[in-house]
This record gives C-alpha cells, sequence and structure tokens, in this order.
C-alpha cells in the first residue's frame, strides 16, 4: 500500500493531521478549439497565471515557489501522496466533457522560434531536472506563447537525453496546428496526420526525458513562439457534464495506490475541451496526505 502500510495508518494520519485541503479555480480567457489541448496554468484564476518568460531557450526549472495548485509544504523524510481530485464547471457546455490530466511541471525552455527554418536551435542547460531526476516518465509539452497564422505546413523535431542519459534521441516528426491562441499545445489536433496528442512522441523504446538539446523547424516558416515543457503526468480525472461535480479518491478507486507527490511540486492541470473554454469557471480542490 503506497506509503502506508494499512488503512488505519492512512486514516491515523490524516486524524493527525498530516493531510492538506486546498481548493483551486481557473477561468479561462482564451478561446480554445475542438481537440485541441489546452495548459491551464497560463489562464487566470487561483493559482495565478504564469507564461514561461525567462532566458530564451534556456532551461528554466519549476517548482512551488513559483505558484501551482498548492498541496502542503515540504513533508520529507514522509511522503506525500495525491488523497482526493474534484472539479467541477457550470457555465460553459463547449468546455465539457473535460478531460484532465495533474502535472508536476519540472523545467522549460521558453521562446522557440518558429520562423527559423532549417536552423538547430539548441537549448541550454545550465539547468537540471529538480525532480524525477532520472528522466523516467517525464514528457514534452510543446505550448503556444505567441500565435502563429496557419501552421499547417511547418513541422518540429526535438532532440532530446532520454532517461538513460543516452544523447542524441529524436522525438518523432511533430505539425503545428493552427491555433493562435497562448497556452494551447501546438502538436495536438482532432484530426490529420503528424498530429499529436498533449505529449510529443518519444523515441521508439524511451520512457522519458531528462533533458531537451535542440528543436528544428521544418517546412514553411511561421511568425510564432512555443515553449517546450518537461512535466510528469500524475493523475487524470474527466468532467462529464454541467449538472455534477466529479471527484476521484485514489486511494479507494485505484486499490490504495495513489499518486506521490513530491516535496516543491509545481502542480497544474492540462485540459481537452470539444469546444471553447473561454469564460468557463473550472473549480476544484485536491487533497493530499503524508506519512
Amino acid at each position: 500500500m503506497a506509503g502506508f502500510d494499512s488503512v488505519r495508518s492512512l486514516v491515523d494520519a490524516e486524524v493527525a493531521g498530516a493531510s492538506r485541503f486546498s481548493t483551486w479555480r481557473k477561468t479561462p480567457s482564451q478561446t480554445t478549439f475542438s481537440g485541441i489541448w489546452f495548459d491551464l496554468s497560463m489562464s487566470p484564476g487561483n493559482p495565478n497565471p504564469q507564461y514561461y518568460a525567462a532566458a530564451p531557450m534556456t532551461a528554466a526549472p519549476m517548482s512551488s515557489a513559483d505558484g501551482g495548485i498548492y498541496h502542503g509544504g515540504a513533508v520529507s523524510p514522509a511522503k506525500k501522496f495525491l488523497r482526493k481530485c474534484m472539479a467541477l464547471t457550470t457555465t460553459s457546455a463547449t468546455a465539457v466533457p473535460l478531460p484532465m490530466i495533474l502535472c508536476d511541471y519540472l523545467m522549460y525552455y521558453p521562446f522557440v522560434d518558429e520562423s527559423a527554418v532549417g536552423d538547430v536551435q539548441a537549448m541550454t542547460n545550465s539547468a537540471t531536472l529538480p525532480r524525477y531526476t532520472d528522466g523516467d516518465g517525464v514528457q514534452i509539452m510543446a505550448v503556444v506563447v505567441a500565435g502563429h497564422s496557419v501552421g499547417a505546413g511547418t513541422f518540429f523535431t526535438v532532440n532530446y537525453t532520454n532517461q538513460d542519459g543516452v544523447s542524441n534521441r529524436n522525438t518523432v516528426s511533430a505539425q503545428l496546428n493552427a491555433q493562435f491562441v497562448n497556452g494551447t499545445l501546438i502538436s495536438s489536433a482532432s484530426s490529420g496526420t503528424d498530429r499529436q496528442g498533449p505529449f510529443l512522441c518519444l523515441q521508439n523504446g524511451d520512457t522519458g526525458v531528462r533533458s531537451i538539446e535542440s528543436v528544428t523547424i521544418t517546412g514553411i516558416p511561421e511568425v510564432g513562439l512555443f515553449s517546450l515543457v518537461l512535466v510528469k503526468p500524475l493523475a487524470q480525472m474527466s468532467i462529464r457534464g454541467l449538472d455534477a461535480p466529479v471527484e476521484v479518491d485514489y486511494f479507494k478507486d485505484f486499490g490504495g495506490v495513489m499518486p506521490k507527490i513530491e516535496d516543491n511540486a509545481y502542480l497544474n492541470f492540462i485540459c481537452h475541451p470539444p469546444g471553447s473554454v473561454n469564460g468557463s469557471f473550472i473549480h476544484g480542490y485536491i487533497e493530499t496526505v503524508w506519512g
């Protein structure tokens, strides 16, 4: 049983106060489109939005000191786990059903230039992963930070170091979508070849990423920028409709196996709306426990 040797030890930890209940509320102002994944960390609300603003193409670590959904302070040598998660929206039918993935945002490389076709845009790795340092399970998101216009003939490939420390690995070539809204994941789309999901497809056999070495844009030059973000996906849930919240009890629903939350984790959600999330009030809470 992850972190606890019995149900009693879990209950005792909660009774003793080794738990944290935190609410969050996002009100996206961005107009999204069907089939496009969206990064809620860039939306207004609680926690405050963040914008992947740092030195261009230089590794910038993220931690709870930068914001994110609050999950309590450091508890080491104890281990912290996600006990429950709830989410709801009652304002916009275009936002539901809404699959969501809770991620620990680890590090980002800002301002990849979409106009630099054929150039190898090298990254500066003056920092390393602050958590999950072996890279196992760490994924790459490509997040729009300055929108382009078309994207139909523009592609990119990311060169990275994998979970075993092997360098010169390459993602599958991804085609830009036509979205210009900050926060949309530029590799995602509801249809079409060379389109991917929220995370870039790694080279065959790889299970994660330690660092990004470079990006190469091919095809038609675009005017736009995106940031590459390394995240550790932790948990999934889905708001099914406007009529009721959804709550997941990870202890009860998953046989006692709860997602681990690292000290100093920067937590936030990505989501996959069937239409626009503009003006949607997306509320929720997380409950963590440690022992």
